[in-house]
């Protein structure tokens, strides 16, 4: 996988019409999926930036197969206790997750995983 850093670097490269093109898939399948939607900011709110990030994603044989560009939030810029106050993240402990493929596997279920 080869990491571009900036969107001037990708754009100024010899591969910038297979950047654009990456770019143009993902702003199509942003809005496609309703990622966001265009708001006033509440006085007092400064909004997270975001940047571009670019891939190559290679082939074992070192060809390349895609190029993929990703538009990201810079959540590193926030301050705890003043752009956010809690934070939680859901997770099941190791032994539900057993008891649940346990209890899938005897009943002959299929299991999905979801991220």
């Amino acid at each position: 996988m080869t990491l571009l850093s900036q969107f001037s670097e990708a754009y100024a490269s010899p591969d910038a019409d297979y950047w654009k093109e990456a770019v143009r898939s993902e702003m199509d399948s942003i809005i496609a999926n309703g990622t966001w939607e265009v708001t006033e900011r509440p006085y007092g709110c400064k909004p997270v930036g975001c940047k571009w990030v670019f891939k190559k994603k290679l082939r074992p044989d070192g060809t390349i197969e895609k190029y993929k560009a990703r538009l990201v939030a810079k959540g590193y810029t926030q301050k705890e206790g003043e752009d956010f106050f809690d934070t939680y993240s859901p997770g099941a402990r190791l032994t539900t997750i057993r008891v649940l493929l346990s209890l899938a596997a005897s009943h002959g279920l299929l299991v999905h995983q979801m991220d």
